[in-house]
């Protein structure tokens, strides 16, 4: 089975119920032409911020229409999907998710190039990933201070690794766009850029527990850690007024 598309204020997302996952993630190893230009497939975990990113045109919009998987981490994207569309709408915790792709790529022995973060966490994640996952092949690394005549040897070496996965954080210049920008350049399978997970790897930062997740409260988990992050309120308030909007003007 695969994941089903829908359309929500027209950002894509994918419903994959998580019994569902390895098979969609095979369906995508094994299925045949990309439409990523590097021949590579992205994984976007969508936020709400995000997806009122991806509503404006220019490249984030772009770099998320052309992806592969739009997973939803927001309680906020299940609750106007099902506002808007009447569907169900599962998201994914992405340090879970994370460790559920790694566990697939793992039993096929693949191999992953770990890019972002500082050069001390990024040592420990690489640490701990060989620790967890024993068969998996971490192929290179590098933090995420990259100097821009040092782009294209960075590039150069991540075509070269070839490997199943690019995981990057924090500390790239330009975050997912970075992605976007060099994917021509890029010799990979998925590509995925998820925040601060080597920091979470590396045990220096915690996540919000299943638990707060599980309810939906993990912003506020974040906005306790950063209180500038309470000025969310009014984009949030503004994907609400949106989402009325297009319910009244069956959109």
């Amino acid at each position: 089975m695969g994941a089903e598309r829908i359309m929500l204020l027209k950002v894509p997302l994918d419903i994959v119920a998580p019994e569902e996952l390895p098979d969609v993630i095979n369906n995508l190893i094994s299925s045949k032409g990309n439409p990523q230009p590097g021949g590579g497939r992205d994984i976007v975990l969508l936020s709400v911020w995000d997806l009122l990113r991806a509503r404006r045109k220019g490249e984030y919009r772009k770099y998320v229409m052309g992806a592969s998987l739009v997973l939803p981490i927001s309680m906020s994207l299940v609750s106007g999907a099902r506002f808007l569309t009447g569907k169900k709408v599962i998201r994914y915790m992405p340090f879970n998710f994370v460790i559920s792709l790694l566990t697939l790529l793992e039993r096929r022995e693949d191999s992953v190039f770990l890019l972002g973060g500082k050069s001390h966490i990024l040592k420990k994640t690489e640490k701990n990933l060989h620790t967890t996952f024993p068969r998996l092949k971490i192929v290179g690394r590098h933090s995420g201070v990259i100097r821009k005549q040092d782009e294209g040897v960075i590039t150069e070496a991540i075509r070269k690794a070839s490997p199943a996965l690019l995981l990057a954080g924090k500390g790239v210049r330009g975050e997912e766009l970075w992605i976007a920008r060099n994917s021509n350049r890029l010799n990979t399978l998925f590509r995925l850029w998820c925040s601060d997970l080597f920091e979470v790897f590396a045990e220096s930062r915690r996540r919000p527990s299943d638990t707060v997740f599980n309810l939906g409260l993990e912003s506020l988990y974040f906005c306790f850690r950063n209180p500038f992050k309470f000025l969310r309120i009014f984009p949030y308030l503004r994907y609400k007024l949106l989402l009325l909007f297009y319910r009244m003007s069956g959109s």
